[in-house]
């Protein structure tokens, strides 16, 4: 997993940062670093998408940094929404009861709009032929 760019970029008034790749125990730190670093990039209210729609797999080591960056946000009366159409990132969020908290979004535009993707926009499992 790497993020693009190191730094996270701006949109508009909001902070997003890209991960693509595998997010696993072994994997996730980057993506931990930059959550902290576009959190303190700006005080006040924070508003933050977290674009994962490159990541090709997800595992449960996603939620500490997502839901530490969920809980910055709320407090600095802000927002994070997750961009996300792997099956497996929904299936973490699903299984963990997160699913109300990271619904899924279909792009950095639709997030930063506040609309949420249908749920037949997440890319189901592929079955092997």
């Amino acid at each position: 997993m790497t993020t693009q760019g190191g730094a996270p970029a701006l949109f508009e008034e909001c902070r997003i940062v890209r991960a693509h790749g595998e997010l696993g125990r072994q994997t996730v730190a980057p993506l931990a670093g930059a959550l902290a670093e576009a959190r303190a990039a700006r005080p006040g209210r924070l508003l933050l998408i977290v674009d994962l729609s490159a990541a090709t797999f997800t595992d449960c080591s996603i939620l500490t940094p997502l839901c530490d960056a969920w809980y910055d946000c709320r407090a600095r009366s802000g927002w994070l929404r997750v961009v996300y159409r792997n099956h497996t990132t929904g299936l973490v969020f699903r299984c963990t009861g997160l699913l109300d908290r990271f619904p899924a979004y279909a792009s950095a535009q639709d997030a930063w709009e506040g609309r949420t993707a249908d749920p037949g926009a997440v890319d189901p499992p592929r079955r092997p032929a």
